[in-house]
């Protein structure tokens, strides 16, 4: 994951240096002639010449690199970008970084590429949020209610192995939950959720297929209320951003749940679609964090460095197997370390 840059930059330096040399090396050779000619028709000192010429010549070690030429560089990192499905609106944050930074200031001579890393290790550093620790924000609530988070996303994103890890995660820590089946409606969700429930050793409480998610969420709640659960966790129906019906049922679980957290879970693999689908979900319901599952064979790394930056919400965690011990806490200096940075 994450080593698509190097090469790319790698290149693009290598071009833009070896014209700038040619163009630089060609500009001091005129000002040595030209001191040359004034030291011959005596408008200068002998004396003076080899200090004048030796000024010139520090020029060699030293360039500044206008804004054609940035574009030139800029052009391989975003093709390079592109490819690995970084979002347009961060790849202009990157560009407009690199540019502010780069353009027309004095450069030394074989440091582009290490100026042109240490930018963008600085912007990936802006654009990557910091997770917040959910297990210490659970255990610091004062409310005495429970903690409700509800989990959505499309179809076949993970949604519900996702809730069983936390649920995994919550009882390695020692706080209680309870299941919500709040997906009546894809069939075999209920049993998937209960086979679940039965290897966590953890309760879950579920309706018919068809009846109203919004109640399932809402006896959950009453039950961890009654039993002192500390924590609900609400799964929904995975369902396309663009279908009206199923957006209208997830505002009224949310009506009715109040959820202390609404996360979106989705596919690292699916690059920029991931991305679409995090701010269109975002964009109506507000979610507080996003849970990106199959990071372990996404080769390219582009959604990881863009659903934060476009939705302004933090990743809490990557999704790296099968197994619910297999939720990795998202570590933005890992990130940025596997892109060379």
């Amino acid at each position: 994951m994450f080593k698509f840059l190097k090469e790319k930059l790698k290149n693009a330096v290598s071009a833009i240096k070896k014209n700038l040399t040619k163009s630089k090396e060609k500009e001091v050779e005129k000002e040595v002639e030209a001191v040359e000619k004034k030291v011959e028709k005596s408008k200068i000192k002998e004396e003076k010449k080899q200090g004048l010429i030796a000024k010139i010549k520090e020029k060699l070690t030293t360039f500044t690199l206008n804004e054609a030429e940035f574009e030139k560089v800029f052009w391989e990192l975003e093709r390079a970008l592109l490819e690995n499905n970084v979002a347009m609106a961060t790849i202009e944050k990157i560009h407009d970084n690199l540019k502010e930074q780069l353009v027309s200031k004095s450069i030394k001579k074989g440091k582009l590429e290490q100026e042109i890393k240490e930018i963008l290790k600085q912007t990936l550093e802006q654009i990557l949020l910091e997770p917040f620790n959910l297990i210490k924000k659970i255990k610091e609530r004062k409310e005495r209610e429970p903690f409700v988070m509800a989990f959505f996303g499309i179809n076949g994103s993970g949604k519900t192995t996702t809730i069983a890890k936390i649920a995994y995660l919550l009882k390695k820590n020692e706080i209680g939950c309870v299941l919500a089946a709040s997906d009546t409606f894809r069939a075999a969700s209920i049993e998937q959720l209960q086979e679940h429930a039965d290897k966590l050793k953890v309760e879950l409480i579920k309706h018919k297929y068809g009846a109203d998610p919004a109640a399932v969420a809402f006896d959950a709640i009453a039950h961890a209320k009654a039993r002192n659960i500390e924590v609900v966790l609400i799964d929904t129906a995975g369902r396309m951003q663009s279908n009206v019906n199923l957006m209208e049922e997830m505002g009224k679980i949310i009506r009715v749940a109040k959820p202390d957290l609404k996360i979106f879970v989705g596919e690292a693999i699916i690059g920029n679609d991931a991305v679409t689908q995090a701010k269109e979900f975002n964009d109506k319901i507000g979610i507080d964090a996003i849970i990106l599952t199959k990071a372990d064979v996404d080769e390219k790394g582009g959604a990881s460095i863009s659903v934060s930056y476009v939705t302004g919400k933090p990743i809490l965690f990557l999704g790296t197997g099968q197994d619910y011990k297999d939720l990795e806490v998202f570590d933005k200096k890992k990130i940025i370390g596997s892109l060379g940075l």
